[in-house]
């Protein structure tokens, strides 16, 4: 019977992917990959010798039906992102859910996401929280601002590291410069940050620095 497993991988430090993970990726059938680069350098590295087939936020919607049928001509398919979890702000849905549909067995490993390890080292409450992900970048961003600045449970968003400084002026506006956020970048790297405090102190902090390497953004729910 067919099954497709997705596998979380590494977002930074190679030694996070599970002993389960490397195993499925040695032993699978076929292997479906956001970036085949990216992939390429960590079967590389663990001396596995697949080939990846690219499956990517700008061609998921065209392939989905041909992945569809190559899954179910063997007994075992892989899906990796990037990095981290296979369908957190990264492609993965369309195809479990094509899957599910098609009566294909889906199976999703435990392993690396950026989100969990950010929100447990910000020091804000996360009994509650609302994963937001990365916002529009027009349209609706200003209504899911609103959203973050009323919510009382704790929001965790995404953002790219050009784009941190006017998210953060943005929170500052709808929350005020006293809401506590905290910004963790370059998770489980080298040069792996977390910076904590009013949204006031934060932007400045990153104010006068050049930024790099993944965010995460922790905003503390409305007091």
């Amino acid at each position: 019977m067919a099954k497709l497993v997705l596998v979380p991988t590494p977002i930074g430090n190679l030694e996070d992917i599970t002993i389960r993970g490397l195993n499925i990726l040695k032993a699978c059938d076929m292997l479906f990959a956001e970036d085949t680069r990216t992939t390429g350098n960590l079967l590389s590295h663990f001396e596995i010798n697949k080939k990846a087939i690219p499956f990517h936020l700008n061609n998921e919607h065209k392939v989905l039906h041909s992945a569809i049928k190559l899954i179910s001509s063997v007994n075992l398919a892989v899906l990796v992102s990037d990095a981290g979890t296979p369908g957190i702000s990264d492609p993965g849905f369309l195809l479990v859910r094509e899957c599910i549909k098609n009566g294909i067995a889906v199976e999703t490993l435990p392993g690396p996401t950026a989100f969990v390890p950010a929100l447990v080292n910000s020091g804000l409450p996360c009994d509650k929280f609302f994963f937001e992900g990365f916002l529009p970048h027009k349209k609706g961003r200003e209504t899911r601002l609103k959203f973050i600045a009323q919510s009382e449970a704790t929001v965790v968003l995404y953002e790219s590291p050009h784009r941190l400084e006017k998210l953060l002026l943005e929170i500052e506006k709808h929350c005020g410069a006293e809401r506590q956020v905290s910004v963790s970048r370059e998770l489980t790297k080298l040069f792996e940050e977390t910076f904590r405090g009013t949204v006031a102190e934060v932007h400045k902090h990153f104010a006068s620095k050049t930024v790099k390497g993944e965010i995460v953004v922790v905003v503390a729910g409305k007091d």
